[in-house]
């Protein structure tokens, strides 16, 4: 999961003249044997891992934001002076490196000692209970001990998996390009290292907040702070023949895997529903050289998000690769060797995977008495109406500064800064969410990159050419974008996402 390992560029131990590092610019190069960027900030000349953290993404090519470089691949985020990833979907840290300056040149000397962890304790802050083991929960584990928690912090998952990398789950893992070891968010020996009780397969059943403990059965996990993070579950199928054993869903590691497992057979398959998850399903399968045929009400791929003609494009590239549409079209019922539409076709396959949409998992929120409205309702720091709970992901709808509305997004990077926000605040910080949203859609070789929040649009602008997959749309109401779509413009992406922020600080 890594970009191209070619080294670039000069060789730092060699030095490089001064005259080639202007500020505010980046400076590709390598030392001993690994990519590095040069940085200058002032009079300070700053080294560090040029390949991002999270997939392997080219540094180089992304933007300088303050004392930040952002990836352009999926917007991770890195401080320059130490490295950290600040904001998701980077959680480990870039290496920094010692830089001399001589005469009028510049040598990377070393790789820099890591700096000391930070502590931090906080008053009546004895113990964390984080309520999901997706990528909210994860996110916030890991940012507690960063900012130096010291307290006792309890992970409830109900997956029966570790927190895994799941968008990978209908991409590359699913198509068979990404190994087992890459699922995994940490080893399992990163949970003992970081003292983060993860219980897997502990599904809760209450939530007392007189008490202040989460009740999993007959056992009862006292908090201090407490972070719901319960996720989203995929909607089943009601029809007839909805339990047979071909039918699919999938969420989990669990899921990919019983679909990975039954692939040996399957010569024929049916998706229902053209969603993202749907969409992304038929492109792994078609990699596996499976038949695909996809069976949708909508008479787009995708268009309430993207609009018609994005979601044309995308139908005709999935056409392109072997895939039929039957779109206008619900299933009727599931046959043990085919499914029936409700226009009466039969469609034969071995297997069904439903991608038909999620809800988000409410039902204990709702039982303890919190607001809810459509999802958990937050404030500006995600914290819910009872003081002490906060709520992050799927489910949390929060006040959005950039739309000024109240919205719930599902997306793995927005859970992952949720995450790591909620953290910060259960520390006192005092961190607003003023976050823009953001996710990345793989298709075949096409990616899809998406910045903001618009439910609604008067008109979408459109630079570029969408046909040759180098284009830019802008969803516009009234005289403010809303959203940005990209394909093969991942530096434009960034900048959209820059831009927004810098709206909201102009306000």
């Amino acid at each position: 999961m890594g970009g191209s390992s070619e080294l670039k560029g000069p060789d730092f131990a060699q030095g490089v003249s001064e005259a080639e590092l202007g500020e505010g610019k980046m400076l590709l190069g390598h030392a001993e044997g690994e990519a590095v960027l040069l940085v200058k900030r002032g009079s300070d000349v700053l080294a560090l891992g040029a390949t991002c953290t999270h997939y392997g993404g080219p540094l180089a090519e992304g933007i300088l934001v303050g004392d930040t470089v952002r990836c352009p691949w999926h917007h991770a985020c890195f401080n320059l002076r130490t490295g950290q990833a600040e904001r998701a979907p980077a959680l480990n840290p870039l290496t920094c490196w010692d830089v001399e300056q001589r005469g009028d040149r510049l040598f990377v000397i070393g790789k820099a000692k890591p700096r000391p962890a930070a502590t931090s304790n906080v008053k009546g802050l004895a113990s964390v209970v984080i309520l999901g083991g997706g990528a909210a929960g994860q996110a916030a584990a890991e940012m507690l001990r960063r900012e130096g928690y010291q307290g006792k912090i309890t992970m409830l998952s109900a997956d029966a998996s570790p927190p895994c990398d799941r968008p990978n789950l209908s991409k590359d893992y699913l198509a068979g390009a990404a190994p087992e070891e890459w699922i995994p968010l940490r080893p399992p020996e990163f949970f003992r290292e970081h003292a983060i009780d993860l219980v897997l397969g502990a599904r809760a059943t209450g939530i007392d907040v007189a008490k202040k403990c989460v009740v999993v059965g007959s056992t009862q996990h006292p908090f201090d702070a407490l972070l719901l993070a319960t996720g989203a579950d995929p909607i089943r199928l009601t029809i007839p023949g909805a339990d047979l054993p071909h039918v699919h869903y999938l969420r989990t590691l669990a899921d990919s895997r019983a679909i990975i497992g039954k692939l040996g057979g399957v010569k024929r398959a049916v998706v229902l529903g053209a969603s993202f998850i749907g969409l992304e399903v038929a492109a792994s399968l078609r990699a596996r050289n499976v038949e695909v045929h996809i069976a949708a009400p909508d008479e787009r791929p995708l268009e309430r998000v993207l609009g018609p003609e994005l979601g044309d494009f995308v139908r005709q590239l999935h056409e392109e690769h072997g895939v039929a549409f039957h779109l206008g079209q619900m299933a009727a019922s599931i046959l043990p060797n085919g499914v029936t539409l409700a226009n009466g076709e039969t469609l034969s396959c071995d297997l069904v995977v439903a991608g038909i949409g999620v809800r988000p998992a409410l039902s204990l929120a709702e039982a303890a008495g919190l607001a809810l409205d459509r999802g958990v309702l937050v404030n500006e720091y995600l914290e819910t109406s009872v003081a002490g709970i906060y709520a992050a992901g799927d489910i949390a709808r929060w006040p959005d500064p950039h739309s000024g509305e109240k919205i719930r997004v599902e997306h793995w990077v927005v859970a992952e800064r949720h995450g790591q926000i909620a953290a910060r605040n259960m520390l006192g910080r005092k961190e607003r969410c003023e976050i823009v949203p953001f996710f990345w859609s793989q298709h075949y070789d096409v990616g899809i990159s998406y910045v903001g929040h618009a439910e609604k649009w008067d008109r979408i602008d459109v630079k570029g050419s969408i046909s040759a997959r180098d284009c830019t749309l802008d969803y516009r109401r009234g005289n403010r974008t809303l959203a940005v779509v990209t394909m093969g413009r991942d530096r434009e992406s960034l900048s959209a996402e820059l831009a927004m922020e810098k709206a909201l600080l102009a306000r």
